[in-house]
């Protein structure tokens, strides 16, 4: 032992105690002085657990992350989906947490959590307020070594009907959504654990009981097999001590050993396909790849950038330009055990797949011929550079790092020695992995395309699943044996916190421009990054003056993304690409709005390429036409999501089609069909205008320097924009159902609600959020413990106020399986009703005020929190102390104001919007004792 690692082993003894030592100190890694690196000790327990510590003093949060070595890939054939199903089950309540309690505890000690599964990994994560530390480690342990005698068969079956809802919400009613499942299986041979999805196959969800689930955990979950990763503001010695007295007794599980498989082989191409509720067809062909963590994986992410990563790409020049597709990408996707490198269009009405195909192999030999050039290579490395600087803005973003390359690498800080391997990509690399793994290799050919259209689809099907040459693995579940911790103290009792940390809200400085632009920053400087934001009024507010237009804003938006009078929509994105900046400009609800994010460094150059976006568009005819048409196909695709048209309907009928607020943001087909080019110019002239506009500068730069650098904007001169009221809404009579057919989906979606309140910082609006948390703003409100944890209808149920200055509304809402859908709304109606009537228990106004009150501390982390923030003070004019106002308001509110509120805000009329399978749904609903009155897609009456 050297004599730096003596000293620390004797200082965490002393502080520790005798358990403490047993903690092996692994190594220390200090800040790198070149390149991206996060300081961490990493030390690994007797059970075999590794602990990795990050100390960030930067904000009063910790972010807890613990990742077990498990996902799908440790599945077996019949038993899809235990690695995800599991990931339910762990939140579900331990021998020391009661059912429900583990979300109940996070929120109120004012932190958000949740997990994660995929093919290789589960993880489970939470941020808090740093004094909350004890609390999360000790909500962790308790699930990894008290689990099993607590998972009943009750909460196995309702969980099993959450997961059910999650693959119907995520795939089985999501246009495409099962193309994923279709190339997995069609790619990896019968019995390989990618061949199926972490979500797994109803049928084995079906199959399976809660022993199987039981004998899984065992298996998989040990603390050997897991990382503890502990970033924030704690103390290294602080972390350690806890772990060992938390997790330190839990027993090791069975041996892991790595896993390794011969990556797919093709003998041919397959072509495959299947019919979907969708508009247009899709095509996605996939070659086999490399794993994560292969010396070519970087080459071929370039590979994939330089063939269809932007405007300057094959594909995009190829197939989207010339309006033969509406999206075109590749991508490079890479798992621990195989990688698959895939190109997907979406093609446009009228192409059919054979010729969209072609187009994408041809685009493959112009690559061929022409390799890649110098630009493509810059172009590639500074964004990837400026991803992973961007990565590490949060303290989440850092242990999830951190967390990620222990568990595949054994090698906490390698995110450094990864970045250095992407930007040595040479054009050399490129080819020769070009050569090696796509020239003259078989892919699989998926097809996607609209029901009854197979004539669309590019080929054949020349291949079906095979058992043939599939042999079971060992069986890893035999003499399985649950053992729990001994410890020489009261697990039962939950950690006392620490003293509330003192929140650092971030200092601002603001500045008025005499044309009318109000400016304001704050510095921030962990990551060497700027972010400008910038809103005008006008965005979709301006459509209120002519409707008949609708959809004007977001065409037009769209239009000054592309190209300028100096450069072409492709050059302008290459030259943003090889400064690793992002320069975006959209319209929202009443701005219209400019996005910078960029390196310090490249600052300037950035300023420069965003000012030629905003002042200096082209809108040249043939980029118009483009866009108008891919609006127009974006219009019509909505027909196909249950979702899109619910949250369309629902608008129409609680605002009305006279404004703009009741119309779809990107229009409707009559009123975009009408737009022009000419129409396009003249709203672009009345939109901009500095007056009334607000400027965000969030980085690692001063005011001195920011404001001389946005000189140009401060001598920008025009007129006042003056926005339109919504006119009057469509009156509620009565509460009604209105319904619109979806035929034969698998689920319903749900929204129930009334126009309410507009956007206050200090008043109704915002006691309107701390009245509605207990009912469905939390996991663990009314709504959502009653629908998706006592029910399992649903994935998650939620409901709140939303406003801005112009409109507000109340909405709650839920995607539910069909056959649950009138019960549903009964207990939707019954919550909401029976809180407006009964009011805020004082447990749940307790639990109010403990979990928001201590939310404070990660609400201004990340320079976009940060902006956020800023941003709301200068759109909304709040005061700079508006938090501490709210604070004040928070801590001396009572059950009777809440209950006030509740009468008053809650309306007894109200929409209920339901989309769903006709045949199966609607006799349900007709019998609730509501009027029902059936709508189309549209929500135009039948």
């Amino acid at each position: 032992m050297n004599k730096q690692t003596w000293l620390l082993a004797l200082l965490l003894c002393s502080s520790g105690g005798a358990a403490f030592s047993q903690a092996k100190l692994i190594e220390k890694v200090g800040k790198s002085s070149t390149g991206i690196s996060i300081p961490y000790e990493k030390y690994v327990l007797p059970n075999g657990l590794t602990v990795v510590v990050h100390e960030d003093h930067s904000d009063p949060i910790v972010h807890v992350d613990v990742t077990y070595h498990v996902g799908s890939a440790r599945e077996e054939i019949g038993k899809s989906g235990f690695a995800h199903f599991f990931e339910h089950m762990m939140f579900q309540g331990s021998d020391h947490v009661a059912d429900d309690e583990h979300f109940k505890i996070v929120s109120e000690s004012g932190g958000t959590l949740n997990g994660t599964t995929n093919r290789d990994r589960t993880n489970y994560f939470e941020t808090l307020p740093a004094n909350q530390l004890e609390t999360a480690l000790w909500l962790e342990a308790d699930r990894m070594g008290f689990l099993l005698d607590a998972v009943t068969q009750v909460k196995f079956e309702n969980q099993r009907e959450t997961v059910k809802n999650e693959r119907g919400q995520n795939y089985d009613n999501r246009p495409y959504g099962l193309a994923s499942e279709y190339l997995s299986k069609t790619l990896y041979p019968y019995g390989h654990p990618y061949s199926w999805l972490t979500i797994g196959y109803i049928e084995d969800l079906n199959r399976v009981d809660v022993n199987d689930l039981k004998n899984f955990f065992l298996r998989w979950y040990g603390p050997n097999n897991a990382t503890l990763t502990v970033g924030g503001d704690v103390t290294t010695a602080e972390v350690v001590k806890l772990a060992e007295k938390y997790f330190g007794s839990i027993p090791k599980g069975p041996e892991v050993k790595a896993m390794k498989l011969p990556a797919p082989v093709l003998p041919s191409d397959r072509y495959v396909h299947y019919e979907d509720n969708v508009k247009l067809p899709m095509i996605q062909m996939a070659f086999p790849g490399v794993p994560q963590g292969h010396p070519d994986e970087a080459a071929l992410d370039c590979l994939a950038d330089i063939i269809g990563g932007g405007k300057y790409s094959i594909l995009y020049k190829n197939l989207v330009k010339t309006q033969k597709a509406l999206q075109a990408y590749a991508s490079d996707g890479t798992s621990e055990l195989a990688g698959e490198f895939t190109l997907v269009a979406l093609a446009s009405p009228g192409s059919k797949l054979s010729d969209i195909e072609k187009i994408i192999r041809e685009g493959l030999l112009e690559f061929e011929k022409n390799g890649p050039s110098d630009e493509d290579i810059k172009r590639f490395t500074q964004s990837t550079e400026a991803n992973f600087i961007n990565r590490f803005t949060s303290v989440a973003g850092k242990v999830s790092s951190l967390a990620s390359n222990q568990t595949f690498y054994g090698n906490p800080g390698r995110t450094s020695e990864e970045l250095k391997r992407y930007l040595a990509v040479t054009k050399a690399d490129v080819i020769r992995v070009y050569n090696q793994y796509i020239k003259g290799k078989n892919a699989v050919i998926l097809s996607v395309v609209p029901k009854g259209k197979a004539d669309l689809i590019a080929a054949a099907d020349n291949f079906k699943v095979s058992e043939a040459g599939y042999k079971p693995g060992k069986n890893e579940y035999a003499g399985l044996k649950y053992a729990k911790a001994t410890d020489n103290f009261d697990r039962s009792k939950r950690p006392a916190a620490g003293p509330n940390p003192v929140v650092k809200v971030p200092e601002i400085w603001t500045e008025k421009w005499s044309n009318g632009i109000t400016v304001a920053g704050t510095v921030s400087d962990e990551v060497p990054t700027v972010s400008i934001f910038l809103s005008i009024p006008g965005g979709r507010r301006l459509e209120s003056d002519n409707l008949s237009k609708a959809g004007i804003a977001s065409l037009m938006s769209s239009l000054l993304n592309e190209s300028t009078e100096n450069y072409t929509s492709e050059q302008l994105s290459s030259e943003l690409d090889k400064l690793g900046s992002r320069v975006s400009i959209s319209a929202d609800g009443d701005n219209l709005n400019l996005s910078i994010e960029c390196l310090v460094k490249n600052l300037d150059r950035t300023l420069v390429l965003a000012q030629e976006k905003l002042f200096k568009p082209k809108f040249a005819q043939e980029e118009f036409d483009r866009l108008k048409n891919q609006q127009l196909q974006a219009i019509s695709n909505q027909a196909t999501s249950a979702t899109a048209i619910a949250n369309a309907v629902y608008a129409k009928l609680l605002f009305g089609s006279e404004n703009v607020a009741g119309i779809p943001s990107i229009g409707t087909e009559e009123s975009v069909k009408s737009i022009t080019l000419d129409d396009i110019k003249a709203f672009y002239k009345k939109s901009l205008s500095p007056d009334g506009g607000n400027l965000v500068v969030v980085g690692d730069i001063k005011k001195d320097a920011i404001l001389a650098k946005l000189a140009p904007l401060k001598s920008w001169k025009g007129e006042k924009t003056t926005l339109t009221e919504d006119k009057t809404y469509p009156e509620i009579k009565e509460t009604t159902i209105y319904f619109v057919d979806k035929e034969n989906a698998p689920q319903s979606e749900i929204r129930i609600g009334f126009p309410s309140i507009k956007y206050d910082g200090l008043g109704d609006y915002y006691r309107s959020f701390l009245m509605n948390f207990p009912l469905g703003g939390a996991f663990s409100s009314r709504i959502n413990l009653n629908l998706r944890e006592n029910k399992g209808w649903t994935y998650g149920a939620r409901s709140g106020f939303s406003g801005n200055k112009y409109n507000g509304l109340f909405t709650a809402s839920a995607g539910v399986k069909g056959n649950a859908t009138d019960s549903a709304v009964v207990e939707f109606m019954k919550e909401i009703n029976g809180y407006r009537n009964a009011g805020i228990s004082s447990e749940e106004l307790t639990f109010v005020k403990s979990s928001i009150g201590q939310q404070d501390a990660r609400n201004y982390e990340t320079p976009r929190q940060k902006a956020g923030f800023i941003s709301r003070i200068v759109d909304y004019n709040l005061p700079l102390d508006y938090t501490v106002k709210q604070s004040e308001i928070l801590r001396t509110i009572s059950k009777t104001e809440v209950d006030a509120l509740a009468k008053k805000l809650i309306k007894d009329k109200m929409v209920i919007v339901v989309v769903g399978d006709k045949k199966s749904v609607l006799p349900g609903l007709q019998k609730l004792g509501y009027p029902v009155v059936e709508l189309k897609k549209d929500g135009s009456p039948l």
